[in-house]
């Protein structure tokens, strides 16, 4: 499926996007197949490398010359080396035929050879919305003046360098720490790179080892944005002021990023076949080598154990380094177990709606306004007269195709004149819109499916059109079926309101958002919250069109995208702005801080909802809320982990030795588990998942450390609020701290009794646990899985 559904709709690129399975990379079909290849990742011991070679990069050419097949030369061999990697990782990447991994395999020093994997994107009022404002003299903005001295790393698809989000006036110059550089490449010279775009690279060789040589007539050999996606989700995190801005008209003001002075790097690994991983793991080593704070990744795919994830590899080796990563949580939504980035040491980043919207509502000709969403500048309907309206699944050429407005589906001898209504799958939203267009349609209408719900995301359309929830699309259904069966005509229009604000309730857990529960670690709660993610209006290059489609001529400096991926640098700008004001915090810290203060409830006082479905949203759905900034600058207490720590975590998810040294490249000896059991890493949130197996009473414990980074001589009390049906007690029930820095223990004892459940199914029941201290709330989720085994 590449429908850029949820989220996106904004190029070919981008609509690959929602869940996709992992694809192995794929060498030149002219191989026979003895010497068919593919990449692969090889993870060394960096010391295992023999003295004769003068260096890692010698040693992997002479390795690679070694397993050769006979009919490959030995430079050649050697040449296909696609990346040495030196931080995060010990290893390279090359093409490798079937025979060539077994004797990789079993070379001295080799610890593992993992197939690489492709991944896709997950693709302004949220600073105000968030509670951050240019004005204020106190506050995180102010306390961290505005991340200046703290740089983000973005891995994406580039950055449009000459865009005002990314203007370095009023800023000194890098870091003195900074090593990075602004590499040049097609149209994009070093010295487009200033005092706030500090760095820029591209990585491609891993792309291009599985789809030969990129087309350089559609895509750019250099860190410049040919997609819109790095440039949008780079200007969230860190975009300066800039007034005025808007897309087309919607959403007129000031456009910020989160840090606004924070320093950018682009590291460029997305192409137009998507974002593979050995490119993605020389994006991380090269970020950390370079020293950046805080890496920002809105990409991901399906999950698998950590030890085979590159970006859970190089995720783990940058936190060691002290670099906070933020990850997108997906685009997989509503539906459970699609939440992706889920290893623990990542803060995992769902999406949530802001208080505005872009009204476009549907009016039939039996007098019904039908409640859409869109941006659309052009030339209107008359809002007094009404258009014939027809469904595209019974006008085209089939019922499938035609009904989802696929490119030649569509009879212009039906359609001429008429609005349209399309079902959404497949192409992207605004794509339907063209072939409506090209077909003679005056406008269009795309309804969600079943699915979908009633999650709407607002496009930058071609031609007058709207997006309806499923209740919705079955209603306009019905008023055609019903106008033919009475021979009166179908007719409607569609009036265009423009930008609203204050919308209420919001937040609202948006229906892309991918769910929880972890596929990996069910104790691990994911995601770990949510930010703005819904319509977030940042900045975009000069060279792609608003809608994404290729025939689309506008230019915007602004545009607004729907997505994880709008969300995920939310967090990586807070991250900045609390690492500046908390220099002294380890990337565990702030994420305990961001998860703590976060909330659950909505502008009306009440548990968030979930728009799929309209009803009460879940912890599987928020995680442990939607991030609080300004909480967050003064947590009072903090949940922290070492690298350690996480090893321990790992030898309770029954890993191999062999399995922990690939992800931390340190050596376990599992034997003392010395965490007692799985849940009792020091995470922020605490997760019980019990397989009850005729057992009537079930119980477990966690045991906690909190650092006391609030003031010292302070004293908090926890409260409890039980998951329903649940027992939980806490010992000891009061925390007495002397000084700042000071940690302290605690036990957290869950029982429940067996509930009756169909074989295979489960319940989810969930509560927290909030130490105060009178003038903070730290809060933690509480959450009760029962299983029954088949």
């Amino acid at each position: 499926m590449n429908e850029s559904g949820p989220p996106m709709a904004i190029s070919p690129l981008s609509t690959l996007s929602l869940l996709m399975p992992f694809l192995l990379l794929t060498a030149s079909s002219a191989l026979s197949p003895p010497q068919y290849r593919k990449t692969f990742i090889v993870r060394v011991l960096r010391d295992a490398k023999p003295s004769v070679y003068l260096s890692h990069s010698n040693w992997y050419e002479s390795t690679l010359r070694s397993v050769a097949t006979a009919t490959d030369s030995a430079d050649a061999a050697s040449g296909r080396v696609i990346h040495s990697y030196d931080n995060v990782f010990h290893g390279f990447s090359a093409e490798l035929s079937a025979s060539e991994v077994e004797k990789v395999r079993n070379l001295p020093g080799v610890m593992a050879v993992l197939p690489e994997q492709v991944r896709h994107l997950h693709t302004t009022r949220s600073p105000e919305f968030l509670g951050l404002k240019m004005g204020d003299n106190a506050g995180l903005l102010k306390e961290s003046d505005f991340g200046s001295d703290l740089v983000i790393g973005v891995i994406d698809t580039g950055i449009w360098p000459e865009r005002e989000s990314f203007n370095d006036r009023d800023l000194g110059p890098p870091p003195a720490k900074w090593r990075g550089e602004c590499v040049a490449g097609e149209k994009f010279t070093a010295d487009v790179c200033n005092r706030k775009l500090i760095g820029a690279r591209y990585f491609c060789s891993g792309y291009e080892a599985s789809n030969g040589k990129m087309n350089e007539t559609t895509e750019l050999r250099s860190p410049r944005d040919s997609d819109g996606h790095g440039t949008h989700t780079a200007s969230i995190a860190a975009g300066r002021y800039v007034f005025p801005a808007s897309t087309l008209g919607y959403a007129r003001g000031v456009a910020a990023g989160m840090a606004p002075k924070a320093r950018l790097a682009a590291y460029k690994v997305c192409w137009n076949a998507g974002c593979y991983d050995s490119d993605i793991l020389a994006a991380f080593d090269a970020a950390v080598a370079d020293g950046v704070d805080v890496i920002s990744l809105s990409v991901g795919g399906v999950v698998v154990p950590y030890y085979l994830d590159a970006i859970a590899i190089g995720a783990f080796s940058a936190s060691d380094a002290g670099v906070f990563v933020s990850a997108s949580a997906g685009n997989g939504g509503p539906g459970g177990l699609t939440v992706t980035n889920v290893a623990p040491w990542m803060t995992t980043v769902g999406a949530g709606t802001i208080d505005r919207d872009f009204p476009a509502n549907v009016k039939l000709g039996d007098g019904r306004e039908i409640s859409g969403v869109s941006i659309y500048s052009g030339p209107a309907l008359a809002h007094d007269k009404l258009y014939p309206l027809i469904y595209a699944g019974v006008e085209g050429s089939d019922g499938y195709s035609s009904s989802l407005c696929l490119d030649g589906s569509l009879d212009p001898n039906l359609v001429k004149g008429k609005i349209v209504l399309c079902d959404r799958g497949i192409n992207s939203r605004p794509a339907k819109g063209e072939v409506v267009k090209k077909a003679g349609g005056v406008g269009m209408i795309i309804a969600n499916g079943v699915f979908d719900g009633e999650g709407l995301v607002a496009d930058c359309h071609l031609l007058p059109a709207t997006a309806v929830g499923a209740a919705a699309g079955d209603e306009i259904r019905k008023y055609i079926q019903s106008a033919q069966k009475s021979n009166s005509p179908a007719e409607a229009t569609i009036l265009f309101h423009g930008t609203r604000l204050n919308i209420t309730p919001a937040p609202v857990v948006a229906a892309f958002s991918a769910r929880g529960p972890n596929p990996e670690t069910q104790e691990i709660l994911k995601p770990d919250l949510i930010a703005p993610g819904l319509n977030i209006l940042a900045a975009w290059p000069a060279n792609v069109g608003p809608s994404g489609v290729a025939s689309d001529e506008r230019s915007t400096e602004f545009n607004i995208l729907s997505g994880t991926s709008m969300a995920c640098p939310h967090v990586s700008g807070l991250a900045a702005l609390l690492k500046a004001a908390h220099p002294e915090w380890s990337p565990a810290a702030i994420k305990s801080a961001l998860m703590t203060t976060a909330y659950s409830h909505d502008s009306r006082g009440e548990t968030m909802l979930d728009e799929s479905t309209g009803n009460v949203s879940t912890v599987m759905d928020y995680g442990a809320g939607h991030v609080h900034p300004q909480k967050a600058m003064d947590p009072g207490l903090v949940y922290d982990i070492s690298s350690l720590d996480y090893v321990d975590f790992l030898c309770n998810s029954n890993y191999t030795a062999t399995n922990i040294q690939i992800i931390t490249r340190k050596s376990a000896d599992c034997g003392a588990k010395h965490a007692g059991h799985i849940g009792n890493l020091n995470y922020p949130t605490l997760a019980a998942v019990f397989q009850q197996y005729g057992k009537l009473n079930l119980s477990t414990h966690f045991i906690r450390t909190v650092t006391n980074v609030g003031d010292s001589d302070s004293v908090y009390t926890v409260r409890i609020r039980p998951p329903t049906g649940v027992a939980v007690r806490v010992e000891p029930d009061r925390l007495v701290f002397r000084r700042v820095g000071q940690k302290l223990n605690f036990l957290v004892r869950v029982r429940t009794e067996a509930v009756e459940l169909s074989p295979g199914s489960s319940v989810v029941r969930s509560g927290s646990i909030t130490w105060s201290d009178g003038k903070r709330d730290v809060t933690s989720a509480v959450v009760v899985t029962l299983q029954q085994p088949l």
